[in-house]
C-alpha cells in the first residue's frame, strides 16, 4: 500500500511535469500532433519504402504472439489509491550502477539507419540526452565505435553469440576496446524466423536491386533524397558493421554472414562470461527455468522478451510470464520487452517485478519521422505518461507501484494479482 506520509525525494519542477498538449506545443510542427508513441506509425509508414517498413513493423508467420504482446497488457486493469500525496514523485531508476530518468531504455533495432538517416546515433544520442539507455543492434549499420563515441555512458552492445570460439573472444575484445560496459546477448535465434511478411513485401538483407525496388523506393521521396541518397553521399554504401565480415547493404550477389547458431548451448554463454568483464546480459529469456541456469551461469540479468513477436509465432507474451520469471531469478535483475506503448503498459511491467522495460519500434518510427528530435519528443512522451499515470495510481516511486494496483481483468478473483 502506498505510504501516504510525505516522499523525501526533493519535488519535480513544473517544467519537469507536463500535459500533452504542453509537450506537443514546445515540439517541431512535424511533431506537435504526435501526443502518443502510437501516433509516430502512420507518418513513418508514409515516409518509409513499403519493403523495408513491413521488415520493421512485421512479426512473423501469423502474427500471434505480435498480437500477443499488446492484447497482454489489455488483460490488467489497474486499481488506483486515492487521497495518496503525491507531490513528491519521482521516476528515476537505478540500474547497473547508473541512475536513469526514467524506468525505460530503447531496445537493439537492426538495420535502423535503413529506415531513417544515421538512426543509430539519432536513437543513441537522444537517449544519452534523456538519460536513459540504448542498447545498439550487433544488426545494425552503423559502426559500435562510432556509436559508443556519440554516447558514452548510455549506450550497450547488443550481440548474437557467434558459432564458434574464436569469433566469441574476437567480439569480446572489439565490444571492450570500444568502451562498452553492457553486453547483452540475444539467445532466441538457434536459426532463422520464418518471415513471410519480408517475401510478399520484397525486403532481403542485403537488399537485392530490382525493377520493383526501385520503383518501391521511388514511391517514397521524401526517404530517397532524406535518408538513401543522404547517407550514400555522406558515408558512401552501407554496410552490416559489427557481424564479422562487413557486408554492403545492397547487392545482387553478396551474402550476410549468420554464425551457426544451431548447436548453441550454455557452455558458449560460460565461455563469453568468463571472457567478458563488464555486465553481462541474456535477452530472449520466456521459461523460468532458463532463468535460473543463467543466474546460475553469472549473468548479470536478463531481458524477458520475445523478440517483438519476431521469432517463433506463438511464443508467449513477455508480460505472462513475467512473474515466475522474477520469482525464480532470485536477486538478478529482470528487464523486459515486446510491446509497451504506453506509461500504463510501462507500469504494469514493472508492478510485475520488472525492474526496467525497453521499447523498440516506436523509437524508430520517431527517428524516421524527425531524427534525434522526434526520438527525444517520444521518450518525453512516456516519461511524461508515467509521471502522470504513477500520480493517478498513487505512487511517488517506482518501488510503489505493486501487484496490489493490479487486477487480472480474465480471474473470477478480481484481486488475483495481489
Amino acid at each position: 500500500m502506498p505510504d501516504t506520509a510525505p516522499a523525501a525525494n526533493k519535488p519535480l519542477s513544473s517544467a519537469d511535469r507536463t500535459t500533452p498538449q504542453l509537450t506537443s506545443a514546445a515540439a517541431p510542427p512535424a511533431l506537435r500532433l504526435m501526443l502518443a508513441l502510437e501516433d509516430f506509425e502512420a507518418p513513418a509508414r508514409r515516409y518509409i519504402p513499403r519493403p523495408i517498413f513491413g521488415y520493421v513493423s512485421g512479426g512473423v508467420e501469423r502474427n500471434v504472439t505480435l498480437n500477443w504482446n499488446r492484447s497482454a497488457f489489455d488483460d490488467i486493469a489497474l486499481l488506483p489509491r486515492m487521497l495518496v500525496n503525491v507531490s513528491q514523485r519521482s521516476q528515476k531508476t537505478e540500474l547497473f550502477g547508473r541512475t536513469y530518468d526514467s524506468p525505460f531504455g530503447i531496445a537493439p533495432m537492426g538495420g535502423t539507419s535503413l529506415a531513417a538517416f544515421d538512426g543509430d546515433l539519432a536513437l543513441a544520442r537522444a537517449a544519452a540526452a534523456r538519460n536513459v539507455p540504448m542498447i545498439l543492434s550487433g544488426a545494425s549499420l552503423t559502426a559500435l565505435e562510432k556509436v559508443r563515441q556519440a554516447s558514452p555512458g548510455h549506450t550497450w552492445f547488443q550481440a548474437y553469440l557467434p558459432g564458434e570460439a574464436q569469433a566469441i573472444t574476437e567480439l569480446v575484445e572489439r565490444v571492450a576496446k570500444a568502451g562498452y560496459d553492457t553486453l547483452v546477448l540475444t539467445v532466441d535465434i538457434p536459426v532463422g524466423a520464418n518471415r513471410e511478411n519480408n517475401v510478399r513485401n520484397g525486403y532481403n538483407a542485403p537488399l537485392r536491386p530490382s525493377l520493383r525496388l526501385a520503383l518501391q523506393c521511388l514511391a517514397r521521396p521524401r526517404w530517397l533524397l532524406g535518408t538513401a541518397l543522404r547517407t550514400y553521399f555522406t558515408h558512401g554504401m552501407p554496410h552490416f558493421e559489427n557481424m564479422g565480415k562487413r557486408t554492403p547493404l545492397v547487392s545482387r550477389t553478396a551474402v550476410r554472414e549468420r554464425a551457426n547458431r544451431d548447436h548453441l548451448n550454455w557452455e558458449h554463454f560460460a565461455l563469453m562470461r568468463r571472457l567478458w568483464k563488464g555486465k553481462l546480459v541474456i535477452k530472449g529469456i520466456l521459461a523460468k527455468e532458463d532463468a535460473v541456469i543463467a543466474r546460475e551461469q553469472g549473468a548479470d540479468g536478463i531481458i524477458v522478451s520475445n523478440h517483438g513477436g519476431r521469432q517463433l509465432d506463438s511464443a508467449t507474451s513477455p508480460l505472462r510470464v513475467l512473474p515466475g520469471i522474477v520469482e525464480a531469478a532470485g536477486g538478478m535483475t529482470v528487464m523486459m520487452d515486446s510491446g509497451i506503448r504506453r506509461g500504463t503498459d510501462a507500469l504494469k511491467a514493472l508492478a510485475l517485478g520488472a525492474k526496467f522495460v525497453f521499447v523498440g519500434r516506436p523509437m524508430l518510427y520517431a527517428a524516421a519521422v524527425a531524427g534525434e528530435t522526434g526520438v527525444r519528443h517520444a521518450i518525453r512522451l512516456l516519461h511524461d505518461e508515467i509521471d502522470r499515470d504513477m500520480a493517478m495510481l498513487g505512487a511517488n516511486t517506482i518501488a510503489e507501484v505493486g501487484r496490489s494496483m493490479l487486477m487480472d481483468t480474465r480471474s473470477p478473483d478480481l484481486y488475483s494479482l495481489r
